[in-house]
């Protein structure tokens, strides 16, 4: 069988509904496992007995996790490829769910660690697939996936405070279990045939895989995506604190907006594919950094429209992750160097947004007295890294 036969082999099953049926339920599993916690925090403060620090470890050590476990995760898909590699990071994220709930404090922590771990691979395996099996698609089937990782997030911070009214914080966050084991199932049927087909290596391709570390828009992605982590954290973390002190909302308002910022990355997700393929990446990429701008920068200068800058961040920042891995698609040739660019881009990215959250809380509180104009300042600095990073890095890709 020639390599052009292997390859049509292998592609025959998929690009199916039943495969983007199984994007969708893992992007539900990628983010509403971590954010989960948020609602029943003090609850797991008082049974565990933590102070707000480690407590804090719950939402920010897979975060973390992402960055650490990218590289080994590379070479793990590379070794038994993407459909055996899912099932495993399904695995791990079911086995630190449990885990998660049913020990004391170190369990707690371990299973948040192995969460972030069997979330890493798929944040790493969808972009590979929709590269391969979605060529003419990419845009579209990535703006589901990031839309859905936001709908998984909303509905386990509107679903856990019910649940655990009923059962209790342990249980209700267990109760999410179901939805990795509703992946793993239709994950298997989607790609049950691929298994058996024959994996093309980068070198059968046409061309050896090059490093990520040696493509100068590699690093540019990495800075890109590096500067959207850091302020989407940090902005998540902080917003509802910031307009407390800065409009005097209460506590339920300032959830509102927290709210705004999430909901609305739906709507960027889904509507930026669309601009891109109507014009191009870079045009995409323009209301993407300037709506991402408007929020720190809306904030320090007109406060009073916070609901107007929340939503526009809320849908920047859903398409800019929609914008900057379909550059990580278009800067590589092969499925190989699909993998180890978008493994680089996120280990890289998913390191400098662990720092957000911390970073911008120290810049508070550094003042005296204690002020937000300059962490706010800080995230604008990021932000216009996001902008400079990516249009350069959208630039060289035109250009090739």
């Amino acid at each position: 069988m020639t390599t052009a036969e292997q390859r049509r082999a292998a592609t025959s099953t998929l690009g199916t509904p039943l495969l983007v049926a199984a994007i969708v339920l893992v992007a539900l599993n990628l983010r509403g496992p971590i954010v989960a916690v948020s609602p029943v925090v003090d609850a797991i403060r008082a049974d565990l007995g933590v102070s707000a620090a480690v407590a804090g470890l719950l939402t920010s050590l897979p975060v973390l996790a992402f960055a650490l476990a990218s590289p080994p995760t590379s070479w793990m898909i590379g070794r038994i490829g993407p459909e055996r590699a899912m099932l495993v990071g399904l695995g791990v994220l079911s086995v630190g769910t449990v885990l998660r709930s049913t020990d004391g404090v170190v369990g707690a922590l371990a299973g948040t660690a192995l969460i972030g771990a069997g979330i890493t691979v798929g944040n790493i395996v969808v972009p590979v697939v929709v590269g391969r099996d979605f060529p003419h698609r990419s845009g579209t089937v990535f703006g589901v996936y990031t839309a859905t990782m936001n709908i998984g997030s909303m509905l386990t911070l509107s679903l856990t405070v019910p649940i655990a009214d009923g059962v209790g914080w342990r249980l209700a966050l267990c109760t999410y279990l179901l939805l990795a084991l509703a992946a793993a199932v239709v994950w298997t049927l989607a790609t049950r045939r691929r298994d058996g087909a024959p994996r093309v290596r980068a070198e059968e391709e046409g061309e050896p895989a090059r490093a990520p570390s040696s493509q100068p828009v590699g690093w540019l992605l990495l800075l890109a995506f590096g500067a959207q982590s850091f302020s989407y954290y940090g902005l998540t973390a902080w917003l509802p604190e910031v307009l407390r002190d800065l409009r005097g909302l209460d506590a339920a308002t300032a959830g509102v907006a927290s709210s705004l910022f999430q909901i609305l990355a739906v709507v960027g997700a889904l509507v930026t594919p669309l601009v891109a393929r109507r014009a191009s990446l870079r045009v995409a990429f323009i209301p993407v950094a300037a709506a991402f701008l408007a929020l720190p920068g809306g904030l320090l200068l007109a406060p009073a429209l916070w609901p107007l800058w929340c939503s526009l961040a809320g849908a920047a920042q859903g398409g800019g992750f929609t914008v900057i891995f379909s550059a990580v698609l278009a800067a590589s040739r092969t499925s190989t160097e699909n993998r180890r660019l978008a493994a680089f881009v996120q280990g890289g990215g998913y390191l400098l947004g662990a720092l957000g959250p911390w970073l911008v809380g120290a810049v508070h509180e550094a003042g005296d007295p204690p002020s937000w104009d300059v962490a706010l300042a800080v995230v604008l600095g990021a932000l216009a890294v996001l902008a400079t990073a990516g249009w350069s890095a959208l630039t060289r890709l035109r250009a090739q």
